[in-house]
């Protein structure tokens, strides 16, 4: 299933008209040579495509960008008008500023092809597409077609690009003013987002291909690799949660080999985060090493795109929504509802938890009630729409609310159950952090009898009674904060250790670490499990250092618990640097998250406004506002960031990786 949405205010006039005499001839992508024109369709004469492609250079002349157009009878392998055309120019190698147009004129279908990161926008391809080339190709002027769109290119660019009509009844003027307010919406929501992230911009050499890795500057290497790992990371935390879902209906055999695909993929990632991490470590790293690191993560991730890539059109198979789209409807319909009532209890659990712990200790949940409702007010949304499809006999249009909708609720379950999560690793983290007390309490007595000579033992003493204090003060009363209380008994354990560990034995040491070790695994577990929780549902507004802290924190964790039982001492150091990197992630996240709220509540309020944004929060609908496809935010299953197609519509989460496309635009006529 592939997305057929598009914005209200972009939408596109569809003309059905009765096939012509003949049969029509498929066509493959193809190749594209020295001329601007590929006419297999032979509805050109000589001179119009002659014209044609002087229109076309001139273009290229007078604007930097360039425009090839291609008839065909119809697409074939791929049928869908945008998946023929992004191959097309895939497999030509079109850079940012170069345009496609692909015209079936039998199959009476077209799409324009750009990269997201060209100098047209997404909106302007949108109008382009439904208010230039759409008039002119419905009067089968072929011709007139192709230039109309290079009229359309070279205006967009000048920023002259004016399509719009003048209304004349207060009836339209209300219309134009609900459009804009759409409209001002989505823009908002780009800018915000594009303020947060790094975008890929695309290095492009001699004739307009894309230039090898070793002809990029390091720092635009960097800013690619950067990128690819949020938009995979992104794309991968979708597909997971597409194959809960496929796993839910239909058993764990048979999604089996997706769950195979998606593990390496997740491993594949795991180790590009690694080498971020590297990459952003004090250590000083050479050029070199650093470009062989970025490269290793471009490679990395792309390996995870295409192996889920090549799992998406099965993936979709196993669903079939289009299919049974009332089915799903109805299932969605019933998690919903459930979801629903479970919301009003996590909610008072939260509350109830206000009154006991500091807020710090809450932060990481503190809106989760808030947005868990707007997922829920934007699934009622979509499913609404879909109410509506399925009655128009349209399954998949159907099929991509029900997604969005599945998406939605299952995010504001897991918004809701992190509440509880926390609540539990609260009362650990309390436990820990006694239990951390009364160790640090006998170091003291057992310092204490040492000779102090040179006094270097008695500050040490001084400052472990200090933390025990302040740890004690965050423990007790309704402001607890026990993350808080174990930080700094911790840093004062780490002291008098060093101190006291000569008068250990290898065995007492051994023992001590272990139980240390216990301690800060439940405490970095806590860490890591939050961080996650809260990154995970609101990913579209989180960057790369903070990806990159957690995975390495949940990366240091697993290699703690492996060398629990044989190098304990070891464990520990690997399981305090975890804890650390995990509260570093949840500190970024919240940055960039409140950066990208921008301090004016965007995020707040149940309105259909507060609802898209937090959708896009969530990165449901944010990779088609940014570039289409799988390309960033929420995506489909699997990885990003090598879509052609701009936004336009929204596409929700299903399973595929970065060759996969939503639809931006394009048309019948």
């Amino acid at each position: 299933m592939r997305s057929r949405t598009a914005l209200a205010f972009g939408a596109i006039v569809t003309l059905l008209f009765a096939g012509g005499a003949g049969p029509a001839l498929a066509a493959e992508p193809v190749p594209l040579d020295a001329t601007r024109v590929l006419d297999q369709s032979d509805v050109l004469s000589a001179g119009e495509e002659s014209d044609v492609d002087d229109h076309l250079r001139t273009l290229s002349a007078e604007s930097g960008v360039d425009l090839w157009v291609v008839y065909v009878d119809r697409f074939e392998s791929p049928p869908d008008a945008e998946e023929w055309a992004n191959d097309t120019a895939n497999l030509n190698n079109l850079g940012p500023e170069q345009y496609l147009l692909a015209v079936a004129t039998e199959g009476r279908s077209y799409y324009l092809s750009g990269d997201s990161a060209g100098p047209v926008s997404e909106s302007d391809l949108l109008a382009i597409e439904s208010e230039l080339i759409n008039p002119t190709i419905s009067q089968e002027d072929w011709a007139g077609a192709a230039t109309a769109a290079a009229d359309g290119l070279r205006d967009a660019v000048a920023g002259d690009l004016d399509t719009g009509g003048e209304g004349s009844s207060s009836g339209g003027f209300t219309t134009i003013l609900i459009i804009a307010a759409a409209a001002a919406v989505v823009v908002l929501v780009v800018v915000l987002i594009r303020s947060r992230r790094r975008k890929t911009a695309s290095a492009v050499g001699p004739g307009g291909q894309a230039a090898p890795p070793e002809q990029i500057s390091l720092e635009e290497l960097s800013r690619q690799a950067a990128s690819a790992l949020v938009q995979t990371d992104d794309a991968l935390k979708t597909s997971e949660q597409e194959l809960g879902f496929a796993r839910a209906q239909f058993g764990d055999d048979a999604t089996a080999e997706f769950a195979t695909v998606l593990a390496q993929a997740k491993a594949d990632l795991d180790r590009a985060f690694t080498l971020q991490q590297q990459l952003d470590d004090s250590t000083p790293d050479s050029d070199e090493q650093a470009r062989a690191w970025n490269e290793e993560i471009l490679a990395l991730t792309g390996g995870a795109n295409d192996a889920l890539d090549a799992k998406a059109e099965k993936f979709d198979e196993l669903r079939q929504l289009e299919q049974n789209a009332p089915e799903a409807l109805a299932r969605v319909q019933e998690k919903r509802g459930q979801v629903a009532s479970a919301l009003s209890s996590a909610t008072a659990e939260l509350d109830t938890l206000r009154g006991t712990y500091a807020p710090d200790a809450l932060a990481t949940v503190a809106d989760n009630p808030t947005q868990a409702e707007q997922r829920l007010a934007f699934a009622d949304e979509q499913l609404a729409n879909a109410q509506t499809a399925i009655g128009a006999g349209d399954g998949s249009a159907a099929a991509i609310s029900i997604r969005a909708a599945e998406d939605a609720v299952g995010q504001a379950e897991a918004l809701h159950n992190a509440i509880a999560k926390l609540r539990e690793e609260l009362t650990k983290s309390e436990a820990s952090a006694s239990e951390l007390i009364a160790d640090l309490e006998k170091d003291i007595a057992t310092a204490t009898a040492f000779p102090d000579s040179d006094g270097r033992i008695r500050p040490v003493i001084d400052s472990t009674r200090q933390a025990i204090a302040s740890a004690k003060e965050k423990l007790g009363g309704t402001g607890r904060s026990p993350l808080a209380a174990l930080s700094g008994l911790d840093s004062a354990n780490t002291q008098i250790d060093a101190l006291v560990a000569g008068v250990r034995d290898q065995t007492e040491r051994a023992e001590r670490a272990t139980h240390q070790l216990n301690q800060l695994l439940t405490q970095a577990g806590a860490q890591v499990s939050a961080a996650e929780d809260f990154i995970t549902s609101r990913r579209g507004a989180v960057g790369v250092e903070a990806r990159t802290r957690l995975a390495e924190a949940g990366a240091l964790v697993v290699q703690a618990r492996s060398l629990a039982s044989s190098s304990p001492e070891q464990a520990l150091q690997l399981a305090q640097r975890a804890n650390d990197l995990a509260a570093q992630a949840t500190r970024l996240a919240q940055n960039d998250v409140g950066s990208f709220a921008g301090g004016n509540g965007l995020l707040g309020g149940g309105s259909g406004g507060g609802n898209m944004m937090g959708a896009v929060l969530g990165g449901i609908v944010i990779n088609s506002l940014l570039g289409g496809g799988r390309s960033s935010g929420g995506g489909m299953f699997g990885g990003g960031g090598r879509s052609r197609g701009g936004g336009g519509g929204f596409s929700p989460g299903s399973f595929g990786g970065g060759g996969t496309r939503s639809r931006r635009g394009g048309g019948r006529f």
